[in-house]
């Protein structure tokens, strides 16, 4: 949610609303000139003007510590090896004088290393660097390997041996010490993975105790300053992907899913990708600007070498270049490798080097290595996987009422209602504004009746009133971040003066994860739900419209160090404080827009406040493709854009392809005409209720993807290349993607098309989802663009779970039978699963729910337990097999024989779809009388 209300901004800012009353066109650059590009960043300008080899610091020899770590010490090459002295703390290097780094690195299972590089803790530092806590999962350490020996090796011409150590079977790790690098390599054939350091790019500026005369570490940005106590402490280096074709991740940017290349011959005036989380209204398409989350995690593809990727935990401002073929011609080379190669330069304000190489080597096989690290995404609600309706804002009760009324009318499911920042009394978080919104508990009860929630808006800014008991019990307590000075900061946001929550202390994420209890946030119930917004954090009248750097956090931690990380802690801190509410029982719901590695434990991101027009449609799919890549499997974009009043055409596409986020979401600004689903036009109506029911009757698939995405990390929505990671056509594909490994879904992206064009990758066939025809895999085809539907197909070999009674909401769905509907392959053969549980409980955990895996070949269906290992199911569901649609199946087939309970069934022509109108007609077997916890099979013949 975007651009502050003119009340509240109107002492502030009464020349800029002057001018948008004037001058509407300019709005573009005013946008450009509010935020910083990499020359206006001077980190960011020092990383990028040095050239390759000119890192001048070299590696002392290995030593393995008591942990099974590899230590050894950086110094500049002009301290010879041979005499270095270990107690000599402080090195001439030119006119400054330096401290060691100190290195090290560590080895996990599943071909897995991290290394670490900070300043030296020992030798009495102005103040320690910040690593940023909470985001590697216990589980992780606990994976740990304890080296016990290395061994040397010299490499190419080098005069001093480099160390080699234990990585992998198939793979190992060496620090190369002079010149120094890092990287992972194949045992066999030593082709280069992954590589730190090979272009020489590596520079740590070490923190300062205080300035001698004549410096001046203050940075300027518009009316801004930025002290910087401890002067410039940037790190930056390169890292290098070999084999690679193309290389994505590091979101947040609204751009294609490959990453462009940001530096090189040809690329004239481009910014590196920035990631720096950023209140951005309206942002454009095809910008590397940084944008609501920062995930600095990148995955490289290519049909050779398959896939590895890197990660670089670090909170700081951090800007990254993708460095084009020929960046460096001319210059000289440490050491000349002669493989297929993509070079990128990682630079950060502050923090310290904490990475890890993860060497794949397929694509899953890396998203899972980084999920280890960060975690599993949390295993969302059933209700949350189905439709939202929002809006900026919902009026009233009366309003409140009417929309959910009108749902029913139409026949149209929703499971969530929203409310945002106008429920509340003034602006102040967890309470109601008594007028509009008198009874709230009522309200959420009867919603809840239908098996509907509702979802609250609750932001990081507290308003600075003395009469509100957050903000109360927060200033006496010293619970808000501090300025530079040291007293509580205080930002404008929108309640006008407010100070900002320290979610860095674990103490005050505890606190506020208390304000959700029932007694504490009075009107809540079991069935509300919780909305972070403006969490990067906003600050209207702050630099960059964010918190300034030299702010301080619980720690004496300065914002710079830990920026792109406020959002996380405060989601973290939310979504406790829901579990908390409920006594540990019931999952949690909440939505976040700012987002760090981590995110994806506690609930939902989505991509922020998009605009109504067909190239943010488009730019959509990449967006969440690409935060699936980086762990945050459960997101989606505002469908319909948050700005601006799309066309019917646009909207229903919109609704068309959104059926297929992860998150689905219905929202708009409040100065847009409203657009619920019934608003234009009865056949429109018709159009974006059927892309709802799709959904709906597509539950149980989605309700198994998330299951797996919790389990292994792999994504539910998924790049065409993480299913066919050979297929070199799919490599740049970001219109089209795949819903799990069963389903791809190409969007419909511009005005009045009359055909679209399709990939299907691979040898396979598809069948379409209306049609039941099929196509041949590794060929484009060409289709009518029909205004009924975006072109969606399931992939032979596989078996798709659905419901297709139509209910008001998912919680209305539990006890409805299920549709198995298989795609039979070349070997007249398919396979797939469903997950079933409560939908709502952690009890899951505790071993209570049904994973049954289905098997189609010679004939026969079969439907077995992959559960439990000890043959107890602790969850019951009485759902029952209503349907077994069987395409691509011979006419020859006429009757089947269901086991074991005897029951024989015809084979007949039944609808593809339950509620499909006139056909198709498909072969089907209709209520075989099984139920889907059982063991079974049906035998055709």
């Amino acid at each position: 949610m975007k651009k502050p209300s003119k009340d509240l901004m109107f002492p502030l800012f009464f020349p800029f609303f002057l001018t948008l009353l004037l001058f509407p066109a300019p709005i573009l650059s005013w946008k450009k000139d509010e935020f910083r590009n990499c020359n206006q960043t001077p980190f960011c300008k020092r990383s990028r003007s040095r050239n390759p080899g000119s890192c001048n610091l070299v590696s002392t020899d290995v030593l393995i510590s008591e942990d099974g770590d590899l230590v050894a010490k950086l110094i500049p090459k002009s301290k010879r090896l041979d005499f270095y002295d270990e107690n000599d703390n402080n090195i001439e290097n030119g006119t400054n004088i330096v401290k060691p780094l100190v290195l090290t690195v560590s080895v996990y299972q599943n071909g897995i290393f991290r290394l670490k590089i900070d300043e030296d803790k020992n030798l009495g530092l102005p103040k320690k660097r910040f690593e940023v806590p909470d985001v590697v999962v216990d589980e992780f350490e606990r994976t740990k390997l304890y080296l016990s020996r290395k061994r040397e090796e010299k490499i190419g011409d080098d005069l001093v041996e480099s160390s080699i150590f234990y990585l992998a079977d198939g793979y190992e790790g060496v620090i190369r010490h002079d010149p120094f690098e890092v990287f992972v390599r194949e045992k066999g054939s030593k082709e280069r993975v992954l590589s730190l350091n090979s272009n020489g790019l590596f520079d740590f500026e070490q923190l300062k105790g205080g300035k001698e005369e004549g410096e001046d570490w203050e940075e300027r940005f518009r009316s801004h300053v930025d002290s910087r106590p401890y002067g410039p402490q940037s790190i930056s280096f390169d890292v290098t992907f070999y084999g690679a074709d193309f290389v994505y991740g590091i979101p947040e940017h609204a751009t294609s899913l490959a990453l462009k290349p940001t530096r090189g011959p040809g690329i004239e005036h481009s910014e590196p990708y920035r990631l720096f989380n950023l209140d951005v209204f309206e942002y454009l398409h095809e910008s590397p600007f940084g944008l609501y989350g920062s995930i600095p995690f990148m995955i490289s593809h290519g049909k050779g070498r398959g896939t590895s990727g890197f990660f670089w935990l670090n909170a700081a401002e951090m800007q990254i270049d993708v460095l084009g073929s020929g960046w460096d011609a001319g210059a000289d080379k440490i050491m000349m490798v002669d493989q297929k190669r993509i070079d990128t330069l990682w630079m950060a304000e502050a923090g310290v080097v904490d990475t890890f190489f993860f060497v794949g080597p397929k694509p899953k096989d890396v998203v899972r290595q980084y999920t280890s690290v960060t975690g599993t995404p949390a295993m969302p609600q059933l209700f949350a996987t189905a439709y939202h309706q929002c809006r900026w804002n919902y009026r009233d009760e009366e309003d409140v009422y009417h929309v959910d009324s009108k749902f029913d009318e139409h026949d149209i499911p929703y499971d969530v209602l929203w409310l945002d920042i106008e429920h509340t009394d003034g602006k102040k978080y967890f309470t109601w504004d008594k007028v509009l919104f008198p009874n709230p508990e009522e309200m959420q009860n009867k919603l809840a009746s239908k098996g509907r929630r509702m979802v609250t808006i609750v932001d990081p800014h507290i308003k600075r009133d003395d009469s509100y008991h957050i903000h109360k019990e927060a200033s006496q307590n010293g619970y808000y971040v501090k300025d530079a000075s040291g007293k509580d900061f205080d930002g404008w946001c929108w309640p006008g003066s407010s100070s900002y929550i320290d979610m860095l202390s674990p103490e005050i994420r505890s606190w506020w994860g208390d304000k959700f209890s029932y007694d504490s946030y009075q009107g809540s119930t079991p069935s509300l739900y919780i909305w972070n917004d403006m969490n990067e954090p906003s600050v209207f009248n702050g630099p960059e419209v964010t918190m300034p750097r030299d702010a301080l956090h619980y720690g004496g931690v300065e914002h710079r160090e830990l920026h792109n990380a406020y959002g996380y802690y405060f989601h973290m801190a939310t979504s406790e404080g829901l579990v908390k509410r409920g006594n540990g029982k019931d999952r949690p719901f909440v939505l976040s827009r700012a987002f760090f590695p981590g995110s994806q434990r506690y609930g939902a991101i989505w991509t922020g406040d998009n605009s109504a027009n067909w190239d943010q449609l488009r730019v959509s799919i990449p967006m969440v493709l690409t935060l699936g890549l980086s762990g945050i499997s459960f997101s989606g974009a505002d469908v319909g854009g948050f700005f601006g009043n799309p066309e019917p055409e646009l909207l229903v596409r919109w609704y068309q392809v959104g059926a297929y986020y992860p998150f689905f979401r219905g929202h708009a600004h409040h100065d847009t005409k409203r657009r619920e689903p019934w608003l234009l036009g009865e056949r429109n109506t018709e159009l974006m209720s059927d892309a709802i029911h799709t959904r709906y009757t597509l539950l149980p698939y989605f309700y198994t993807l998330f299951r797996e995405a919790n389990t292994s990390g792999v994504p539910v929505v998924r790049p065409l290349w993480m299913e066919f990671p050979s297929d070199e056509n799919t490599f740049g594909i970001d219109e089209a993607f795949m819903v799990g490994n069963g389903l791809l879904v190409q969007g419909i992206y511009t005005e009045r098309a009359t055909d679209v064009s399709v990939y299907l990758p691979g040898e396979q066939l598809w069948y379409d989802l209306r049609s039941g025809m099929h196509y041949n895999g590794g060929q484009t085809h060409k289709f009518e663009a029909s205004e009924e539907n975006i072109p969606s197909f399931q992939r032979a070999g596989t078996i798709i779970p659905r419901k297709d009674r139509y209910r008001r909401s998912s919680m209305q769905m539990e006890h409805d039978p299920y549709t198995l509907v298989i795609a039979l392959n070349s070997s007249q053969a398919a396979e797939g699963e469903v997950y079933i549980d409560d939908g709502k409980s952690f009890e899951f955990k505790k071993g209570a729910y049904i994973h049954r895996r289905f098997t189609f070949a010679n004939g026969k269906l079969t439907s077995s337990d992959i559960a439990h290992s000890d043959g107890k199911t602790k969850y019951i569901s009485h759902c029952t097999l209503e349907r077994v649609i069987l395409l691509g199946l011979s006419s020859a087939y006429k009757t089947a024989l269901i086991e074991p309970i005897s029951k024989k069934a015809i084979i007949e022509l039944g609808p593809l779809r339950l509620h499909g109108g006139r056909g198709p007609f498909v072969p089907t077997i209709r209520k075989p009388g099984v139920h889907m916890a059982d063991d079974w099979s049906i035998q055709i013949s």
